[in-house]
C-alpha cells in the first residue's frame, strides 16, 4: 500500500479526504478535508512511540489548548477516539488546522528585518512560558507515559537519540572533543539537581513554529516527553546560532519566556549545547554515511562547545 492510499484510508475514519501531503519525514503529515473542515493527517512513524504514549501526547496537547495555550487541538475520530490503527498496523491521528507559515527553515538565515525576528522571539519565549505555566497547572492521567529528557536522556549511557559521542564520522580527535562536552554537560546537570523539570515540548525548531500575522503556534509534539523545561528554549535557540544577531535573539527568547517564569541565559545556552549533542546522535541512524548533514552537526556542535565552555 502506498503512502498516499494508506492517507485515504485513514482520512476516512474521520470522513475526509486527503488533499496534499505536506511533508514525509519522520511521520508522513497530510492536509485533510474534513466535513468540519481542513486538517492535519499524521500517520506515525512505526517503532517510534507507541499507542499509550501517542495517546498522552495527543491528550496533552487537548489540555493545552483547552487552556488557550496556541496549539493545535487533536480530533476525534468517527468513533471518538484520538488514535486510529489502519489495517496494516499504522497509528494515525488529526489535529484541527493552523494557517500560518514556519518561523523560518533550518540552515537559512531568517529573512524579516531584527526589529521582526526580536519581536517573534519575544513572543516565542513567553508562548514555551505559557505551555509549561499550563502543563503545570493540570493533573496527568494515572496512564500518562511519554519518553524523558532528562540526564540519563541526554547524556547518559544510553542517550534517547544515540551515543553521539561515538558518531563514525568524527575524528579520533572529535570523538575525545565530544566525550568532554558529555562529561561537562553531565557535571552541570548533577550540580544544579534543582532545574526545572516538567513536561516539555522537546522539538522548539523553526519549522514547528507556525507564524500568523503576530500570533505564533507551536506544533509537532511527537518529540515531546518530560525533561528540563530550558531544553525547549535551547533547541529554539539552535538555528539562531548562523545569525550574526544571535546574541539579541537569545535575549529577546529568555525576555519573553521571563515574563512569567523565571529562567537564566547561561543555563538556556547549556542546553542549546545539549540540544547540539543530541542532534548529532539523531542523524546516526536516521541518514546515510557520506550525507553532509552529519559534518554540519558535529562542527555546529564543536563550535558552540568551544563558545560557552571555559
Amino acid at each position: 500500500m502506498s503512502l498516499h492510499d494508506e492517507a485515504t484510508e485513514a482520512a476516512r475514519h474521520w470522513h475526509g479526504r486527503v488533499v496534499r501531503l505536506i511533508r514525509a519525514r519522520e511521520n508522513a503529515v497530510f492536509e485533510i478535508e474534513t466535513p468540519l473542515g481542513r486538517a492535519a493527517l499524521r500517520l506515525h512513524r512505526q517503532g517510534y512511540q507507541n499507542p499509550s504514549s501517542i495517546r498522552s501526547e495527543l491528550w496533552w496537547c487537548s489540555a493545552l489548548a483547552a487552556a488557550g495555550v496556541n496549539v493545535p487541538q487533536p480530533l476525534p475520530a468517527r468513533d471518538g477516539d484520538l488514535l486510529v490503527t489502519s489495517q496494516d498496523g499504522r497509528l494515525a491521528s488529526a489535529i484541527g488546522w493552523i494557517e500560518g507559515k514556519p518561523l523560518g527553515d533550518t540552515g537559512l538565515r531568517l529573512p524579516h528585518a531584527l526589529p521582526v525576528i526580536l519581536d517573534r522571539h519575544f513572543a516565542l519565549g513567553r508562548l514555551v512560558a505559557q505551555v509549561h505555566e499550563a502543563t503545570d497547572r493540570l493533573t496527568l492521567p494515572a496512564d500518562f507515559t511519554r519518553h524523558r529528557w532528562d540526564r540519563p536522556g541526554l547524556v547518559g549511557e544510553a542517550p534517547l537519540w544515540g551515543r553521539f559521542w561515538e558518531h563514525p564520522a568524527a575524528t579520533p580527535a572529535e570523538a575525545a572533543r565530544l566525550q568532554r562536552v558529555r562529561d561537562w554537560l553531565a557535571e552541570r546537570l548533577a550540580a544544579n539537581d534543582g532545574l526545572d523539570i516538567g513536561l516539555i515540548h522537546a522539538d522548539v525548531l523553526r519549522e514547528n513554529i507556525l507564524v500568523n500575522d503576530r500570533a505564533l503556534w507551536l506544533i509537532d509534539f511527537d518529540d515531546s516527553g518530560v525533561g528540563y523545561r530550558a531544553y525547549d528554549l535551547g533547541t529554539a535557540l539552535l538555528g539562531n546560532l548562523i545569525e550574526p544577531e544571535y546574541a539579541e535573539i537569545r535575549d529577546a527568547l529568555v525576555a519573553g519566556y521571563a515574563t512569567l517564569r523565571p529562567i537564566d541565559r547561561h543555563t538556556v545556552e547549556m542546553f542549546t549545547l545539549m540540544r547540539t549533542c543530541a542532534s548529532v546522535g539523531w542523524t546516526m541512524p536516521r541518514l546515510a554515511p557520506d550525507d553532509p548533514v552529519h559534518r554540519r552537526h558535529l562542527a555546529r556542535c564543536l563550535d558552540f562547545a568551544d563558545r560557552i565552555i571555559r
